[in-house]
């Protein structure tokens, strides 16, 4: 008998990394110093946040996603700690809300206007005060609105409930201490009913956030966690760290019994931390290294190995930081199933990175877009504290779905369809708007158009026009100018075979009719 390999059927076998171009990446950033193992760098589908280096307090900078190129170094912050900033997140049912927090003790949580930040920010819409050392992470219930987590080096993790009308909230309303010592990160599982947490202690532990019980404890002497997640679809535990040979490797954990890990797989001999994403959609697993240039990439399974190697992205470019697109932001007309902004501090630079799945058609893959949670929270903070769970409110990723504006106050900037379907399909808005116009025209539709439909043409060549820079050069001139004429030529070839199609079914009911007329006797 030959021998024949074994190859694993998988539809992410050939998924590959693709860099932005200079022209869409944020040049001239001046990114942190700080030696914080955090991310420094939180992405919507709206706004881009860094925490930047300044003397004097700490600052973030908030960049619109449509504001590439060279950034001026002038540009206006959010500045109002006293000390460096450590952590940033956006509020995932709010484009506008960001909270971060500082060595100063605090954290703070800021709305930003819907137009960008075109002064200085120094007062927050809420300030949380409640530990007694530097504030090292912050994370935001996955389904409850307004309940957000906090945690720092006086060893506890505090939750907080932003619904109270106070502007400064002293007390929070869960204490949670059963950490000997700073925790290294914590992550939510999809319904928020459950935290997992790894601590510079060694151990790995898997509680109940809303009572603060303590569920799991684990400590495996070969294994030193850093980073962990809670794969939920899997009802396991995916940490990062490092052997005892300070080799850097992954464990893999059933959320039942973290005694001892079901796997553990050995990567490299390098230094910097491992960094850690999980797809729930699509269950892939990425891997990325501090001071690296590449990103490993795997497929989990619900069976043994459990993790499958698929490749590897490399670079020559290492990143301090990487922030992740949330999968409302991507673009689907291209396959794209995940979105990396690398922190290059080396250059002092943001650059895009865009994880796509090789495919022929142009249409969309529903195989590959599954419904995703979206930007709607599916319960309330006071709901969430009184004991109720709840799983995230599913979305299509479909062009043309429907999708909730993210925050009441930007209904003014209309659409009941999100800017990134605009930028994943650029003129579908437009289309859809002239379809309407036909249809009302032809007297099919049910009503006339709405001002919310109408306010749809302020999106325009797939970037809302109070979030996009007039362009600065005359590259970037006739980058724009080609972009239209794009745009043009598709609305007009989609235009056609609409009229074809019209042509082609008033020709088959002039057919129908005749066929069913009476013979004359």
């Amino acid at each position: 008998m030959s021998w024949r390999p074994q190859y694993r059927s998988s539809k992410f076998r050939h998924v590959f990394g693709k860099a932005a171009t200079k022209e869409s990446c944020y040049d001239g950033v001046p990114i942190t110093c700080s030696v914080q193992d955090n991310n420094f760098c939180a992405v919507n589908p709206r706004f881009l946040a860094v925490i930047t280096e300044c003397a004097g307090g700490g600052a973030f900078l908030v960049l619109s996603v449509h504001h590439t190129g060279k950034v001026d170094p002038h540009h206006p912050r959010v500045s109002g700690h006293r000390g460096n900033v450590l952590d940033i997140k956006w509020n995932p049912f709010s484009d506008y809300c960001i909270a971060s927090c500082s060595e100063d003790t605090t954290v703070k949580v800021w709305e930003i206007p819907s137009h960008g930040v075109l002064k200085n920010l120094t007062v927050p819409w809420k300030e949380l005060q409640g530990h007694s050392r530097r504030v090292g992470l912050i994370e935001w219930h996955p389904t409850a609105n307004n309940i957000l987590l906090s945690t720092a080096y006086d060893y506890k993790v505090m939750i907080w409930n932003l619904e109270c009308p106070e502007q400064v909230i002293k007390n929070p309303v869960r204490t949670i201490s059963h950490h000997t010592d700073v925790v290294l990160s914590m992550s939510f599982n999809t319904d928020g009913s459950l935290l997992a947490t790894t601590c510079k202690d060694r151990k790995v532990r898997l509680m109940e956030p809303r009572s603060g019980n303590l569920l799991q404890e684990g400590n495996y002497k070969t294994h030193r966690a850093s980073k962990v997640l809670i794969l939920d679809n899997m009802k396991m535990l995916l940490t990062s760290g490092t052997s005892s040979w300070n080799d850097r490797q992954i464990a893999l954990w059933d959320q039942d019994n973290l005694s001892v890990p079901l796997m553990e797989d050995n990567l490299d001999g390098s230094s910097g931390v491992l960094f850690p994403f999980y797809d729930p959609d699509t269950h892939m697993l990425y891997i990325a290294g501090k001071g690296d240039g590449n990103i490993r990439y795997y497929e989990i399974s619900s069976e043994k190995p459990y993790i499958h190697y698929l490749t590897e992205y490399r670079s020559l470019l290492p990143q301090k930081g990487m922030g992740v697109m949330p999968k409302r932001g991507l673009d689907v007309s291209t396959c794209e199933v995940f979105r990396f902004y690398k922190l290059v501090t080396i250059k002092s630079l943001i650059e895009p990175l865009s994880m796509i799945v090789p495919r022929r058609s142009e249409s969309y893959q529903e195989d590959i877009y599954p419904m995703t949670a979206g930007n709607r929270p599916a319960l309330s903070g006071e709901e969430w504290l009184s004991g109720i769970d709840r799983g995230p409110v599913l979305m299509s990723l479909k062009p043309g779905s429907q999708v909730a504006e993210s925050c009441p106050e930007t209904k003014r900037l209309g659409s009941s369809l999100d800017t990134r379907r605009s930028q994943s399909r650029p003129g579908m808005l437009q289309l859809a708007y002239i379809q309407d116009q036909l249809e009302a025209k032809d007297g099919t539709g049910d009503d006339a158009l709405t001002e919310e439909e109408r306010s749809r043409t302020s999106l325009t060549n797939g970037e809302d026009l109070s979030l996009c820079s007039p362009p600065k050069t005359e590259s970037e001139l006739r980058l724009k100018f080609h972009k239209q004429q794009d745009e043009i030529r598709r609305l007009r070839e989609q235009l056609s075979q609409r009229d074809v199609r019209i042509r082609q079914l008033e020709l088959e009911i002039k057919n129908m009719k005749n066929s069913q007329s009476p013979s004359p006797l």
